[in-house]
């Protein structure tokens, strides 16, 4: 239906019409001459309140997303104790429900790729939704993950590490602070078991091999041998987003202002020691005193120096079990800034009233 064919009145007697939401019909009240058909219907989706009943009521399906094995294009079947009429059922065909609901379940994956899939994609959301990490997070993971296993071979592979390295590539496309060591115990690995970081943090290795990363700091790309290639010629630079195989553009490091952030608002530092610190790195912002060291070190480093430049108590050891370094790291920060760089403090005098 076009604009040109949208009546108002009926055509015939010019009657006032009537809007059958059923059917997507205006009818006229008079003579019954259907005036339109199949008119869209741009309203609410529905005024119930009850979950049924409006589940009853869309028009449309569910979202579709990538964090999902078959990008939820699934049906499910839910667990209510009620039919579509809303008389209760009985415990044997309750029983008959839960039994084709375990079958369901089962017989959606149909090859062991689909099940290592599902297996990967359900712990990443797992651990996102522990560490309230956001939906986009999460997305991203799978896309990385999917791109991966498209790539390279993902069997014999452990379920945890691997969403955790996928989910610690995805933080760095997002720009987001989270160490290893954090998304490993999200997965639900205990301390105890180091060989998990490690195993971890190899996969991390592999996913950036395998997916030939290219950075957006260097503009160099780390290839499938492990070697990063130099920055090409000017006449070639504008190619690299035309090759056969996309790319996903990850950092190579954090700005250390979202470290110093996370840490002061981890400790609950004030604002005036967190401005100052931001301060300070900016100032100091040099590739030989951060290269090779800890980023959380060097902001631990930097609050550390704001809150004695301001006056206020803040001891080494707090700050170091909130960062995740020793004592001896944030002195030999401090020390490598303070050679390096020289700091001049201006103190302004208070006036005092007579």
């Amino acid at each position: 239906m076009t604009s040109i064919e949208y009546h108002t009145v009926c055509p015939e007697c010019e009657s006032n019409l009537i809007h059958d939401y059923s059917k997507g019909e205006y009818i006229c009240q008079k003579c019954g001459c259907v005036v339109m058909d199949q008119v869209d219907d741009y309203g609410p989706e529905s005024h119930s309140t009850d979950f049924e009943e409006k589940s009853k009521n869309t028009r449309a399906s569910g979202f579709t997303s990538f964090s999902l094995h078959d990008y939820g294009l699934r049906t499910e079947i839910a667990f209510g104790s009620k039919d579509y009429t809303g008389r209760s059922i009985d415990h044997q065909v309750a029983e008959q429900m839960n039994a084709m609901r375990k079958w369901h379940s089962r017989i959606r994956v149909a090859s062991p790729k689909e099940r290592r899939l599902s297996n990967v994609l359900s712990k990443i959301n797992e651990t996102c939704s522990a560490m309230l990490l956001p939906k986009t997070l999460v997305e991203t993971a799978a896309m990385i993950y999917r791109n991966f296993e498209n790539k390279s071979e993902a069997k014999g592979k452990s379920i945890a590490c691997i969403a955790a390295a996928t989910i610690y590539l995805a933080c760095k496309r997002c720009s987001m602070v989270r160490s290893m060591d954090e998304i490993v115990k999200a997965t639900g690995i205990t301390e105890s078991d180091r060989f998990s970081l490690k195993l971890a943090s190899k996969y991390y290795r592999i996913m950036v091999m395998e997916l030939g990363v290219f950075t957006e700091q260097s503009g160099t790309k780390i290839s499938s041998d492990g070697l990063q290639d130099p920055d090409p010629p000017s006449n070639t630079k504008n190619t690299l987003s035309s090759s056969s195989q996309p790319t996903t553009i990850i950092p190579v490091k954090l700005a250390i202002d979202q470290y110093i952030s996370k840490l002061a608002n981890i400790a609950k530092i004030g604002t005036k020691v967190e401005r100052l610190a931001i301060d300070l790195a900016h100032k100091t912002d040099d590739h030989l005193l951060a290269d090779g060291k800890a980023p959380n070190g060097l902001a631990a480093a930097y609050i550390y120096l704001a809150a004695v430049l301001l006056g206020i108590n803040l001891l080494q050891v707090d700050i170091s079990s909130l960062s995740g370094v020793t004592e001896v790291t944030i002195r030999n920060r401090c020390k490598d800034i303070l050679t390096t760089f020289k700091l001049t403090i201006s103190i302004k005098p208070s006036i005092t009233s007579r």
